[in-house]
């Protein structure tokens, strides 16, 4: 007879492995989906509702970049035991992969509202459990959970599905400032399809190129039009023209900003070369918004290069505009490729200054041409606040600087004439024109010589 003792076991290992993470010994998603099958089963058998729990630990990724990645599983397991501490030997605790774990709580109450108060009462267990720090080596580690649950009873969604509401719930968590508890609720999973349906709409928008530039008008202190922001439209072929609040933050979510932002610069540079052919707006320029994925992009500044080599637009009409939150992603990178399209003529411009860090230190290394106060100090100028002392100060800082400083969101007569007494000479909102097509801002620039809002070159 064979000796079989080492293919058993070896058996007996892929068996372990295919059902049980690797990392922490807790049942995986393959198991973990069997146990909810048959808890499903019993809960309808007993007419008892059961619950599932989704953890999220909070900023575990920046534990895994700053310790390494053995910190960070020696971390996973300590959770691994608090979470199995924390509840009965007859409820599973699982790990999906990374920092995901669920927990699974059988036989809560056959009410509705004393098994959701009783899961309620088991997430803040296990909350308190993960809220003492871990002791790592010799480090101290304090680590929160984001958690989302969904009660369940044997009849209706399959185990998958059950899954999926505890995880929609947990995000839900995160979106409003994480470690905290929330319960699945029908509406979420009704938003989350329309997002999902939104997201390949400006997919298919996107291939038929349905998003076009809007101008808003940037003027000078005489009021001549120097030039206009581009703003991004949507016009979409049974809703009409669709404004930025529609699709903007599913389009940022989908990882599609880019892809807008791109569009928009390729027809603002097609659009520069062709008004360079009329005296009335060959000295016009454009300002195009960048998205933080679309500048750290590794061909960025080839892109912008090509795209200006294609139209023949002038790279000294083009002005690209930036927020100071997205230079922080990676500043020395921002530099360098800012530097790169300076050499060859392409403006920058700062947007919403003095509501991000507004770093002195950024200011004198980055090759800025012009800030953007935002609209809030404008606002605030006739409010009784102290938007007047802050556009000052940063009139002053720019005029030091030899910067540029225009104001958005003008509305009045009283804010643009206190504008020009502070030292702004360059305006941008609603008092001088909302944002219109190009038919319309290009019928705007002709108006009879003595009118104000004639165009005029430089930036």
């Amino acid at each position: 007879m064979d000796d079989i003792t080492e293919r058993k076991a070896a058996e007996a290992r892929i068996r372990h492995l295919a059902c049980f993470d690797a990392l922490t010994g807790l049942p995986n998603r393959s198991l973990l989906l069997d146990r909810v099958q048959h808890a499903m089963e019993i809960a309808a058998r007993r007419n008892q509702y059961a619950a599932l729990l989704f953890l999220d630990l909070d900023g575990f990724k920046s534990i895994n970049d700053l310790y390494g990645h053995h910190t960070g599983d020696q971390l996973l397991s300590q959770i691994a035991n608090r979470l199995g501490a924390a509840v009965r030997a007859s409820d599973t605790v699982a790990r999906l992969g990374a920092d995901e774990f669920v927990v699974m709580i059988e036989s809560l109450a056959g009410d509705h509202q004393e098994a959701a108060t009783r899961a309620e009462q088991y997430a803040m267990q296990l909350h308190n459990a993960l809220d003492k720090p871990c002791r790592i080596e010799q480090l101290e580690l304090h680590s929160t959970a984001s958690i989302g649950i969904t009660l369940f009873n044997g009849t209706g969604n399959p185990a998958d599905e059950l899954i999926q509401q505890a995880d929609l719930a947990m995000h839900q968590v995160k979106v409003s400032g994480r470690d905290g508890i929330r319960f699945f609720d029908p509406a979420m999973q009704e938003a989350v399809s329309t997002r999902l349906r939104l997201e390949e709409d400006i997919r298919r928008g996107l291939q038929a190129e349905e998003f076009i530039p809007y101008l808003q008008p940037q003027l000078d202190e005489a009021g001549r039009v120097t030039g206009a922001e581009v703003l991004a439209r949507w016009q979409h072929p049974q809703r009409g023209l669709l404004g930025p609040g529609v699709f903007i933050e599913v389009a940022e979510q989908a990882g599609l900003i880019e892809q807008i932002d791109l569009q928009m610069l390729r027809q603002a540079c097609h659009r520069l070369a062709l008004w360079q052919g009329d005296a009335d707006t060959a000295g016009l320029s454009l300002a195009v918004n960048l998205s933080a994925r679309l500048l750290y992009q590794p061909a960025f500044v080839d892109t912008v290069l090509q795209l200006l080599a294609r139209s023949g637009a002038n790279p000294q009409r083009l002005k690209l505009e930036l927020t100071e939150t997205m230079l922080l992603d990676d500043m020395p990178g921002a530099i360098e490729r800012m530097h790169e399209l300076r050499r060859h003529g392409i403006y920058f411009s700062i947007d919403d200054f003095g509501t991000g860090y507004s770093s002195l230190a950024y200011l004198q290394k980055l090759p800025l041409d012009q800030l953007k106060i935002d609209q809030s100090f404008v606002r605030d100028m006739t409010a009784g606040g102290h938007g007047l002392e802050i556009i000052r100060a940063i009139c002053a800082l720019a005029g030091s600087l030899r910067l540029e400083v225009i104001a958005e969101g003008v509305e009045t007569e009283d804010q643009r004439s206190g504008l020009l007494d502070i030292g702004c000479r360059h305006f941008q909102g609603y008092l001088f024109g909302r944002p219109m097509s190009l038919e319309e801002f290009e019928r705007l620039l002709v108006v009879p010589e003595a009118s104000p809002l004639r165009a005029s070159g430089g930036i």
